[in-house]
């Protein structure tokens, strides 16, 4: 197969057709687009008359939703099924303390009402899956994915394809970034740069590796500059290129990527003609863990009834340390789960003690489980929900993160 990287900045007509008129309301509010000739009356009459959902309202769709807002985007769609919590608030900037327990997708909704009351909101709260990713997809003109999970990312790609909408694509880890604009009649998919997900535990989520809050206004707001630019036909989107952002370095720099003749989707010879199961398709977990942790799973109660009963246990937290200094559970040893990994854990482990497993959630246990029980440590058992069960079932004075 050729490489993807290599192609040439595509300019594209504008995705929608303008509206008929602006209110004297909006010609006021929209004077500073007015007034760039590459915007002019005609774009924002196109940004009036466009809908475009964003997936998520969470890092990227904080930002995304409130200049898409501002910028005077007619019709707004957000998918969102989570509830807004305290940790969100340190990069999910369309939430707020008083919205902390509401549901995220309303928590932005208010939020957008009070920067443009002009704007219509469409509320899908709701999973994002392959029932019903089409049907939500169907009345926009674009995409934008502010996921933080493979799974939905690929899901939302096919979608797309499926349909021939573009969409506006983000990523986000600590310190990096990267955006680009994928539209399968113009250009690759993500599955052109991306064929294959990592294998199971192999990239940790934000959640379990962190990232600078600002990160995410830095990569939504560079969403929302190719949304503009798709929407009303100005400049080059990032079609067949991808955007590389270094927050530490302060560099960005641009990959050229081609599409894919072979690609399963947007291919010559397509083989996915219809949606799939992607959780199957990108694994929660390997075959290996899925299968140790059946009948080896306890609950944050039972290894605290061990502990009250003075039980022959050795408990290890398979986190990083920087999420060991945030919060721990009382007595268990920090191996991190690279060390299970490469093997080196395994001189660690004490013998004549039953080894119990514990991460954030439990996704990481279960690999380092795997790993233990190969090792011939027959009777060892992970806690599934981790550190957040041990926080929300036995000691709720802890933090959480």
């Amino acid at each position: 197969m050729e490489s993807p990287l290599s192609a040439s900045t595509v300019s594209l007509p504008p995705l929608v057709e303008p509206a008929a008129e602006l209110s004297v309301d909006e010609v006021k509010r929209y004077s500073r687009h007015l007034i760039i000739p590459d915007v002019g009356m005609t774009g924002q009459k196109r940004l009036k008359n466009a809908k475009v959902l964003v997936v998520g309202a969470g890092g990227l769709g904080s930002p995304a939703l409130l200049y898409l807002a501002a910028a005077g985007v007619g019709t707004l769609g957000i998918v969102d099924f989570d509830v807004v919590d305290e940790s969100n608030l340190q990069r999910q900037i369309i939430h707020g303390v008083s919205d902390i327990g509401k549901p995220k997708a309303e928590s932005a909704r208010n939020s957008i009402k009070e920067i443009n009351p002009l704007v219509e909101v469409v509320l899908h709260e709701e999973r994002l899956d392959s029932d019903n990713a089409l049907d939500i997809f169907r009345p926009y003109d674009l995409i934008v994915d502010g996921t933080d999970n493979f799974a939905t990312r690929y899901l939302v790609n096919d979608a797309c394809v499926l349909l021939g909408k573009p969409y506006v694509w983000g990523s986000i880890y600590r310190f990096d970034g990267q955006a680009s604009v994928f539209w399968a009649e113009h250009g690759p998919c993500y599955r052109c740069l991306y064929p294959e997900p990592p294998p199971p535990g192999m990239v940790p989520s934000c959640a379990e590796g962190g990232v600078l809050g600002v990160l995410c206004a830095s990569i939504g707001s560079i969403q929302v500059n190719e949304a503009i630019k798709v929407i009303t036909g100005i400049g080059d989107p990032l079609v067949g290129r991808l955007m590389i952002y270094d927050a530490l370095e302060m560099t960005y720099r641009s990959v050229k990527v081609r599409k894919d003749p072979e690609c399963p989707v947007c291919g010559k010879n397509p083989t996915i003609t219809e949606l799939i199961d992607y959780e199957a398709f990108c694994g929660a977990v390997s075959e290996e863990a899925a299968e140790a942790v059946q009948g080896s799973t306890i609950t944050a109660k039972d290894l605290k009834n061990m502990m009250d009963n003075d039980e022959n246990i050795f408990v290890v937290d398979v986190r990083e340390p920087n999420e060991y200094e945030i919060v721990s559970i009382p007595g268990a040893t920090l191996i991190p789960k690279g060390e299970f990994l490469s093997g080196a854990a395994l001189e660690k482990l004490p013998q004549d003690k039953r080894i119990v497993l514990h991460c954030k959630s439990g996704a990481r246990s279960a690999e380092a489980l795997a790993v233990v029980k190969d090792a011939g440590f027959s009777d060892a058992v992970h806690v599934g929900g981790g550190v957040l069960a041990w926080v929300s079932q036995v000691d709720p004075s802890l933090p959480t993160y």
